[in-house]
């Protein structure tokens, strides 16, 4: 499901509800912003919501995505790139985590509010996850990237084959 998906606002739940059955994990965007659906169609299931200053995050995205526009981004801010549109961006973000943990204020063991800016990681999400924490340190991004690097999104090799490693224990 790419964010240049030119009708994602009108089926981006019709492709997302599609792979439900192939996959256990989903992160990055759209799976966010359907939330209430993923938590009514996936009883039981565990959702862990990053958190970082407002600030910091609308640097990073205004760096990371600069003035290219998406449909994607459109669909979720109303606006396709965080250049010029700050402010409707963090709005956004602070109105989203709001509403997750509003969602899920009364079953606190089903969401994991996670503020790696804080320094936390492994203890807090293998705790969640009711796993052993890794001897490795947690993989973090960069806080900023040089201009060449821009658009090359690091991956969290360790962290998923963590996750799947542990999903095979089970």
């Amino acid at each position: 499901m790419g964010t240049e998906e030119p009708h994602i606002a009108s089926r981006v739940r019709q492709i997302a509800f599609d792979l439900l059955d192939r996959y256990d994990a989903f992160e990055d965007n759209p799976w966010p912003i359907l939330f209430r659906e993923l938590d009514e169609r996936c009883p039981g299931s565990r959702f862990i919501l990053t958190v970082r200053p407002p600030d910091a995050w609308i640097r990073s995205v205004s760096r990371f995505f600069g003035a290219k526009s998406t449909p994607m981004r459109e669909w979720i801010y109303g606006a396709g790139s965080p250049i010029g549109n700050e402010a409707r961006y963090v709005e956004r973000f602070e109105r989203h985590n709001e509403d997750v943990m509003r969602h899920f204020r009364d079953r606190p063991g089903d969401l994991l509010v996670l503020r790696i800016t804080e320094g936390e990681g492994w203890r807090e999400l293998c705790d969640f996850l009711g796993h052993e924490a890794p001897p490795e340190p947690f993989p973090h991004m960069v806080p900023s990237r040089r201009p060449a690097q821009r658009g090359k999104r690091p991956r969290f090799g360790r962290l998923r084959r963590f996750l799947s490693s542990r999903r095979d224990d089970s």
